[in-house]
């Protein structure tokens, strides 16, 4: 369970409120996708739909939170409310039959029967076919919601049978905010400027797991990574935090990379474009961007392969990249 409320996180009040308001004019699905990944609050925003859903005395903002389903809702205890996730990597097929005979039962509370699916992407093929039928019949008062951090990974079949529900992703201007009111940003500098956490969103994967990140130093760990990278790929060697790698933090530093690269190539290109503007005979070498944006993709498919991998020799995995980005940026 996420240790945030709703209203910790502001980026899901509007798309909470559209699903209320679909409720509360009586224009709710049947079935609910929501497109939102965890580490922005998925899961949360699921609960909370599922709560307004069962409340007994909605009002025009969601559950009004003093009704019996809404205190059995905070005590973890409504007969009508139905979670599953995933058992190890997957949801399985039997996780999926059980659901669907729970809600073939009456409801104990007289309102709606509710399944939370959390992380649906990760049903397995069979799991998802057993969904099928309920989600195409799911019975008088049956709502289904599902929450998926990847949507592209759902069967056409799954998603084409839900009403997604409309999110926006915060602007990392927000997210900084939002950080900076919790008082997890770093103090400002000598200039009164505040550094800019939100670079590594991408590797830690949302704003609450970067919120973990600054309470647990694991930030400054990323901080390190992006130092040494770039002095190892100005000198041609590995330094500092690179030398040492274990299996378990060498995604961390590769994703790093990734970043940096990608920011190298951004940087490139505005340095070059503030060269012309001046009418200086610096060029662009969209060759030179091309090869690094290559290589920051190899990267990032190595990331995805390291997470099956038995083991990995990180230090020379590492040097590889250091020597494969001289070669082509010399």
């Amino acid at each position: 369970m996420s240790e945030y409320q709703l209203g910790q996180l502001p980026w899901l009040s509007n798309a909470h409120q559209r699903f209320v308001d679909l409720h509360y004019r009586g224009k709710s699905s049947h079935a609910h996708l929501l497109n939102v990944d965890n580490a922005l609050g998925g899961i949360v925003l699921a609960n909370a739909c599922a709560h307004t859903l069962l409340c007994q005395q909605l009002t025009p903002v969601g559950a009004c939170g003093q009704c019996k389903s809404c205190l059995l809702l905070q005590s973890g205890t409504h007969p009508d409310l139905h979670v599953v996730e995933p058992d190890g990597n997957q949801i399985k097929v039997d996780q999926i039959r059980q659901l669907c005979l729970s809600l073939t039962q009456t409801a104990q509370q007289g309102g709606a029967r509710v399944a939370v699916i959390t992380n649906a992407e990760r049903l397995n093929m069979a799991a998802a076919n057993a969904l099928l039928k309920t989600l195409e019949e799911p019975g008088e008062g049956v709502v289904l919601i599902l929450q998926t951090n990847r949507k592209s990974q759902l069967l056409p079949t799954i998603t084409s049978r839900c009403q997604t529900l409309a999110f926006v992703t915060p602007q990392k201007a927000d997210i900084q905010q939002w950080l900076a009111d919790q008082n997890l940003l770093p103090t400002a500098n000598a200039q009164g400027k505040i550094h800019d956490v939100t670079w590594c969103i991408n590797v830690v994967g949302g704003p609450l797991a970067l919120a973990t990140s600054l309470r647990n130093k694991h930030y400054q760990q990323l901080l390190a990574y992006r130092k040494d990278w770039a002095q190892s790929l100005k000198t041609g060697h590995l330094c500092n935090s690179l030398l040492g790698l274990s299996e378990q933090q060498i995604v961390d530093a590769l994703n790093v990379l990734y970043l940096y690269l990608r920011q190298y190539v951004l940087k490139s290109s505005s340095q070059v474009a503030l060269a012309i503007q001046a009418d200086t005979s610096q060029r662009l070498n969209p060759l030179v961007q091309a090869k690094v944006l290559e290589l920051a993709a190899n990267i990032m498919q190595m990331c995805h392969k390291l997470q099956t991998m038995p083991s990995v020799n990180t230090q020379a995995l590492c040097q590889q990249y250091v020597l494969a980005f001289k070669k082509v940026t010399h």
